[in-house]
């Protein structure tokens, strides 16, 4: 499991960044929950998020 933050919003996409400083960006419309700047999803090798922390 990778664990991302949440970067900052870019139209309609999530911009994450993992510890290692890459960049991810996911559509909003494939998260199944809310999030705001700071909070932390893990993502699994199927490719599924799990909330964390906010």
């Amino acid at each position: 499991m990778r664990r991302l933050e949440v970067d900052r919003f870019d139209g309609t996409m999530v911009i994450f960044i993992d510890k290692e400083k890459k960049y991810f960006a996911i559509e909003k419309s494939e998260i199944e929950f809310d999030l705001k700047k700071g909070d932390i999803v893990e993502i699994d090798n199927e490719g599924n998020l799990s909330f964390v922390k906010g």
